[in-house]
This record gives structure tokens, C-alpha cells and sequence, in this order.
């Protein structure tokens, strides 16, 4: 009991520390982020809120202003579910990548920024 109050403490802790230093999401001129927004409309992040690494990933999102699709792999059954059976492992951060109709599940949060810094933060 003692274990699970310490993680849930930790777990707040973290989400606290980021939201008071969240960093500014990058400017684009609005055509430019209109692509990026088509762009995420293919990626998904599986991940649980309170995980270091998945709020890590998080905040790359917003500092590359990519705004991707966000699913609960903790407390949504049905989200849990898919990246079981889809993705092969519950293991988060896991990006889902949709391109030219193949589905990529990306894990590793340090993998996920490299492919999010390389994709978005030129354009």
C-alpha cells in the first residue's frame, strides 16, 4: 500500500512539474501547420499519463506544435486492448504510425522523439 501511495505521489509530482515548465509551442506560418495537422492526423501515442517517459514525449508534441491523437493505455479498456493485440506488448510511449496503408508501432520514447524531431521540426 505503501508502494502504490509513493508511485501515485510520484506520478502527480512529475505531471505537476510538467505542466509549470511546459515549454511554448513552435510557430508556423498557418499553411505550414496546416500540413503538419494533416500530417498527425496518421499518428496516435499510447500512452499513460503519469509515465516520465511518456510525458517526455508529450512534451515534444508540444514543443513541435504536433498535434497527435492521444490514447489512455492505463484506465481505457478498450485502448489497452489495441495495443496488446495490434501493437504486440503493452508497453508505453507507443506511436502508431499510419503510412501508405501500412501501421508502424513505435516504441521507446527516446526512438519516438528522434522520429518526431526529424519529421516535424523543419517544417
Amino acid at each position: 500500500m505503501f508502494v502504490k501511495a509513493l508511485r501515485v505521489g510520484l506520478g502527480q509530482l512529475i505531471i505537476f512539474i510538467d505542466f509549470i515548465t511546459r515549454p511554448g509551442k513552435k510557430q508556423r506560418p498557418a499553411e505550414a501547420q496546416a500540413k503538419v495537422n494533416t500530417a498527425a492526423k496518421d499518428l496516435t501515442l499510447y500512452q499513460f499519463h503519469a509515465c516520465p517517459f511518456c510525458v517526455k514525449t508529450r512534451r515534444t508534441l508540444r514543443r513541435l506544435n504536433v498535434p497527435v491523437a492521444l490514447r489512455d493505455a492505463k484506465n481505457n479498456e478498450q485502448d489497452r486492448k489495441a495495443l496488446l493485440e495490434q501493437g504486440g506488448k503493452i508497453k508505453v510511449p507507443c506511436l502508431r504510425i499510419e503510412e501508405n496503408g501500412q501501421t508502424t508501432w513505435m516504441y521507446e520514447s527516446k526512438v519516438i522523439i528522434d522520429y518526431l524531431d526529424k519529421r516535424f521540426a523543419a517544417a
